[in-house]
């Protein structure tokens, strides 16, 4: 079976994520962190990986987000994007690559299992608002995953001792950290909601119609703003923090990559 160069590509740039989590675990257990080597190889898998959704994008005619494959797909790759520039930006909090990339490792994992069939892509979508909702979703899922990572540390820490994880900053600032992270996804969150209620208009002909997808979506919302508000008035400890910021993540996560595939809903796939 001959192999496509936009599937050898995919391959190649999952190879460079699989090597950046490999060398930042294996950098973490000896407490020797290849900096470098980690960035690059991030940096080389998104250009890879680029590449490869571009060309599908070309030879579609539309962007990678119809359906299952090209959201597992174009999502491994605004996931890693969102940590790689965290990483080069936020350089203390760079060994919390040992619980972001496994994360992504799992999408990348499933990504495999999925056919990658081409999708049609229905011509009353194809508005500018499509585009700046799907952005927006992506941005906030992006950060909100960061807010996980920076969370499990705090968990790791809790479950198994600070070990090689002493050199981070410590729980209180981490969670701290992740509360930040948690209101910027809020935000953008908000925005995509307002965005994608202006793209449905235009769409289908109504800005709101409570399907499961926006109906898990808002619930979703309402969760981060829930957490935004009680965590100010009640200051609980980091590592309950640490796992409310981790149960407003797996809702966002599975309104992502769960709900869509099982409504039956006009409203699927696009994310």
């Amino acid at each position: 079976m001959e192999i496509s160069r936009e599937q050898l590509l995919l391959w190649m740039g999952l190879g460079g994520y699989l090597l950046a989590g490999l060398l930042a675990m294996v950098g973490t257990i000896f407490a020797r962190f290849p900096v470098r080597s980690v960035f690059v190889s991030m940096v080389a898998g998104l250009v890879l990986h680029g590449s490869s959704l571009g060309l599908r994008w070309e030879r579609l005619g539309h962007g990678p987000f119809i359906n299952l494959y090209e959201i597992l797909s174009s999502n491994i790759w605004s996931f890693t994007l969102a940590f790689a520039m965290f990483y080069w930006r936020v350089p203390r909090l760079r060994p919390g690559a040992v619980v972001v990339l496994p994360v992504i490792f799992v999408l990348m994992g499933w990504l495999l299992w999925i056919h990658p069939m081409d999708s049609a892509f229905p011509p009353t979508y194809d508005t500018v608002w499509l585009y700046v909702h799907i952005g927006l979703g992506k941005v906030a899922m992006g950060v909100l995953l960061i807010a996980a990572g920076v969370a499990g540390v705090v968990m790791v820490r809790r479950l198994f001792g600070a070990g090689r994880l002493a050199g981070l900053p410590d729980d209180d600032a981490l969670d701290e950290f992740g509360y930040r992270c948690v209101a910027v996804a809020f935000v953008f969150h908000t925005l995509m909601l307002l965005a994608g209620a202006v793209w449905a208009q235009d769409a289908w002909g109504r800005y709101w119609a409570w399907d499961p997808l926006e109906t898990w979506t808002l619930h979703t919302w309402l969760l981060m703003a829930l957490f935004l508000h009680l965590r100010p008035l009640y200051h609980p400890p980091p590592v309950v923090g640490a796992v409310a910021i981790w149960v407003v993540f797996v809702a966002a996560f599975l309104v992502f990559f769960g709900v869509p595939f099982l409504s039956t809903a006009a409203h699927q796939g696009i994310v």
